[in-house]
């Protein structure tokens, strides 16, 4: 299976000590263009905004 299931926690909701959003998406293992870890801009509905999010391992 060329997908990996990865999960997407939130990086500025631990600094302002509210609860952490969390996502779950894929991944292509493959891929040249993501050898780190992989960063989205997604909503936090504890901040009311959208935050980067990145890959947890």
């Amino acid at each position: 299976m060329p997908r990996d299931i990865i999960i997407l926690e939130c990086t500025e909701a631990k600094a302002e000590g509210k609860p952490t959003s969390r996502y779950n998406s894929t991944r292509n293992k493959k891929s040249l263009r993501t050898p780190g870890r992989l960063e989205k801009m997604k909503y936090n509905p504890f901040l009311r905004r959208r935050t980067l999010h990145r890959e947890m391992r």
